[in-house]
């Protein structure tokens, strides 16, 4: 849509909106340091500050204290300053293969949607984070994903762009769609450590498997012969297609081909058996948000 707008500037509305787009985004950059400098020079990149974070901030379901980090975000303030002044492109001697270029994208990620939820909070989803005003035609979401603004090495872009632009365009592995968190209650949890460059596939192995094989991801219905997915498979059909067609190519495989892998052998036979007639639905998209506070209140006041 936006590169439709741009290709007929000559007209006064889309001039209009143009200008709307890059009037309406909200840059929400890291603090300054405690001396107002920029940070100190490093030799490596480090994830403990961001590991301590995770560890003390969210819980083994992958559920965030918003309201603790709203009181106390010094750690979160450290690893967003490091993320804005380094990154693969800006500092590339830092990042010496694609596993360490990869963990970097993935934590910075998950680490600036948690700064833009904490921008708005409180809120419950972020689908309450409007577009700017005149531009309300926009999808909801894109007032968080898109019309927000974080510096990576430097360079100022959107969670939308960080993911599609970046990450998507680079990297082959569509395993990182189940380590993307996007701070909502279907999103792929959020571990309590971060992504380490060397144990990257172990770590997204494990994300992939525990993603795939819970019910309110995938689930296979015998009678009816229909398989639900998650509509993470349904966004990114493409990647995960793509990515088997690159490891056995010129098989024809499909996203069920993708999903069976990771399902245990009795669930994935009965698909196979079924395949002639096998109906796919996916399964909506919980966009509340994943906040720890909000869940334990829910749970607290169920009779």
């Amino acid at each position: 849509m936006i590169k439709m707008l741009i290709r007929r500037s000559h007209q006064v509305v889309p001039i209009f909106v143009v200008v709307a787009l890059a009037a309406g985004c909200t840059s929400i950059r890291p603090p300054l340091t405690s001396d107002g400098l920029a940070p100190a020079a490093i030799d490596t990149f480090d994830y403990s500050t961001y590991e301590r974070l995770l560890s003390t901030r969210v819980d083994e379901n992958g559920l965030v204290d918003y309201s603790a980090l709203q009181s106390n975000h010094a750690d979160l303030d450290l690893f967003y300053q490091q993320i804005a002044a380094y990154s693969p492109d800006s500092h590339p001697y830092l990042f010496s293969d694609e596993n360490a270029r990869l963990a970097y994208w993935i934590n910075s990620y998950n680490l600036t949607t948690i700064k833009g939820v904490l921008h708005n909070y409180p809120i419950t989803s972020v689908e309450e984070v409007a577009p700017p005003l005149l531009l309300f035609f926009f999808p909801s979401k894109s007032g968080f994903f898109f019309f927000q603004r974080f510096t990576y090495g430097g360079v100022e872009t959107s969670l939308y762009n960080l993911e599609n632009s970046i990450i998507r365009k680079r990297f082959a592995d569509p395993r990182y769609h189940f380590a993307l968190n996007c701070a909502s209650s279907s999103c792929p949890r959020l571990p309590r450590v971060p992504f380490y460059p060397d144990r990257l596939d172990e770590q997204l192995e494990a994300e992939a498997e525990e993603f795939i094989k819970s019910s309110a991801n995938v689930r296979y219905d015998r009678h009816r012969k229909t398989l639900h997915l998650s509509a993470i498979f349904d966004w990114y059909e493409k990647d995960f297609v793509n990515w088997l067609e690159l490891i056995a190519p010129g098989q024809n495989l499909t996203i069920v081909d993708y999903v069976l892998g990771y399902l245990d052998e009795e669930t994935a036979a009965s698909i196979s058996r079924d395949r002639q007639t096998l109906r796919i639905q996916y399964l909506p998209y919980d966009w509340r948000l994943n906040d720890l506070t909000s869940v334990s209140n829910e749970v607290s006041t169920t009779p």
